[in-house]
């Protein structure tokens, strides 16, 4: 499998951070897969190091981040889901709090230019100061994390690897959890491996591709399965949220009900589906854009025109969404810290590099 490797921002910077630090930092090639665009994230800004990303980890999983020590990144972000929750249609926060939207999947965010459903966040090293804050979520205060990050002596010695100071602080904690987040490149489904010619589809499957190009590929743009960009599906609001999206964060009317286009990545596991995880199956979803599509001002003008698939055009379709299924990433245990803590306390050492 042929991949791009960039060093990234060592060429520039590794010098200045060792002769600031006296530490050593391993650097991480990231790994550009084969016909994938150009990464978004500034990683001159942030240079990947394994420090930094073990660091990034263990801060993902650890509910120090949240106010009462109950609610970590990875309480909505599971990996054997494509990094979001499964178990309810709406993220639930500490005190048994519940938001307003379903979790975003964490997936290829290198190249990802704006966060969240209305994307109110446009920049990875920050996006992680939403849920901290967020009053049904982590509801605490970058400020108080940074404090309760201090005072551990463990926090202490990682951040002196990961960064060459004992002094945590709020831009390196948020660039930490950027380090781990970001390496979550997932590229190796059945449909990857049909692209690079190792595999081949299905009869189904085939069908199902040709019916995906013809009707989904215009938003969910091939290899990433997304344009990035934001859209009214059609869905009818739901009268106890009134969720309006995107208008929330321009206040512009032509943004009423406009939601950001997720990747298809790893749908098979990604349920529930929708900003407000309505629908628990891809049959419902199909179901949707087939016959259940509410028109609007602002309804995307691709879906002016139902679907109008038959029942087997309907299963062909989904049986090829199924292919973007990665096991190889969403069973990774590089990604997974307890994995690691747990293998690792038997054999009596910290946790270490995965190679």
């Amino acid at each position: 499998m042929r991949k791009t490797l960039l060093l990234l921002g060592f060429s520039i910077s590794i010098f200045g951070i060792l002769a600031f630090s006296k530490s050593y930092f391993t650097p991480i090639y990231f790994e550009v897969p084969k016909g994938f665009p150009k990464p978004i994230y500034n990683f001159k800004d942030n240079p990947l190091t394994e420090e930094g990303f073990q660091l990034g980890r263990k801060l993902f999983y650890d509910p120090i981040l949240s106010k009462d020590s109950t609610i970590s990144c990875a309480s909505c972000h599971l990996q054997q889901t494509g990094f979001t929750h499964v178990d309810h249609d709406l993220s639930h926060g500490i005190d048994g709090k519940i938001g307003t939207r379903n979790s975003l999947t964490l997936q290829n965010l290198a190249w990802s230019k704006t966060f969240m459903w209305d994307g109110g966040v446009n920049y990875l090293d920050v996006q992680a100061i939403a849920p901290i804050t967020s009053e049904v979520e982590m509801n605490e205060t970058l400020e108080n994390v940074v404090n309760k990050l201090n005072n551990s002596k463990e926090y202490q010695e990682l951040f002196h690897k990961a960064f060459g100071t004992k002094k945590i602080s709020g831009q390196l904690t948020l660039k930490a959890i950027s380090q781990f987040v970001v390496s979550l490149t997932t590229s190796n489904s059945k449909y990857d491996k049909v692209i690079r010619k190792e595999d081949k589809f299905t009869e189904m499957e085939q069908k199902g591709y040709v019916l995906f190009k013809q009707n989904c590929a215009s938003c969910h743009t091939e290899p990433l399965f997304t344009n990035h960009n934001f859209k009214n599906n059609g869905l009818p609001i739901d009268t106890t949220l009134n969720d309006f999206g995107r208008m929330k964060v321009t206040q512009n009317s032509k943004d009423s009900l406009l939601f950001k286009v997720p990747t298809l990545r790893n749908i098979e596991f990604t349920f529930p589906y929708m900003h407000d995880g309505r629908f628990k199956t891809l049959s419902e979803v199909v179901k949707h854009y087939n016959f259940g599509i509410q028109k609007s001002k602002t309804l995307s003008k691709e879906l002016e025109t139902p679907l109008n698939l038959s029942d087997n055009q309907r299963v062909e379709l989904v049986s090829f969404l199924k292919t973007l299924t990665d096991k190889e990433f969403l069973f990774n245990p590089r990604y997974n810290f307890q994995k690691i803590i747990n293998k690792n306390a038997r054999i009596k050492k910290n946790y270490r590099l995965i190679k």
